[in-house]
């Protein structure tokens, strides 16, 4: 079932993610959290249990909420060309990964096997899969794309490569030399989008200009 949240429940996860996204989850104490909420400490207890349990319930929030900007994403594109949805769809799947990517420090897979945020992500991966499906029988049927492999298989490349990319930077980094933090966010980013459109491409048998 989706949870509902209450809007003081969705202030403080918004203010919550927003200090993680700068100082990481260790770095984060519910003080800081509390303080720019403007709320007492006591009131994490209350609505959420525990820092800990917070973050449980912002992961299923942050899930929802892609879910929704991913639906109406995919409204505003569904008029393109098959292969300029595609590119979109695999460039906005990969930018939401890089844009939350501190979620997978902490997420651990005890939190993902809970039944809510399960579910939600099930919904999430679903979403994606009917209309990366729907793209391909239409770029099929137009005749830009020459082979229709499995919808399912495609998300699989472009969520898995993107974690893969997210989770081992010490591996990454190697292939994109920089100077700095946002340097390397940004260039190795675009290095994925390049190399996952280049393989989906392929199996759909697109021909580039």
């Amino acid at each position: 079932m989706r949870k509902k949240f209450t809007e003081k429940q969705i202030k403080i996860l918004d203010v919550a993610e927003e200090l993680i996204a700068k100082k990481g989850f260790d770095g984060t104490s519910v003080r800081d959290i509390c303080s720019k909420a403007n709320i007492n400490v006591a009131m994490i207890s209350y609505y959420f249990g525990s820092k800990e349990k917070m973050m449980s319930y912002l992961y299923q929030y942050r899930v929802q909420r892609t879910k929704e900007s991913f639906s109406e994403f995919a409204q505003t594109i569904k008029e393109g060309k098959p292969e300029m949805q595609m590119k979109e769809i695999v460039n906005y799947v990969i930018s939401l990964l890089f844009k939350y990517s501190y979620f997978h420090g902490f997420v651990t897979q005890e939190m993902r096997s809970l039944d809510n945020v399960k579910d939600d992500l099930l919904e999430f991966y679903q979403t994606c899969v009917i209309r990366i499906e729907e793209i391909v029988k239409r770029g099929i049927v137009s005749g830009v794309f020459h082979n229709a492999p499995r919808s399912e298989d495609i998300l699989t490349m472009i969520i898995g490569s993107a974690l893969f990319v997210i989770r081992n930077k010490n591996f990454y980094e190697q292939y994109v030399p920089t100077n700095n933090e946002a340097q390397y966010q940004k260039e190795s980013e675009q290095k994925l989008k390049n190399s996952i459109l280049l393989s989906v491409f392929a199996i759909l048998d697109y021909e580039q200009d």
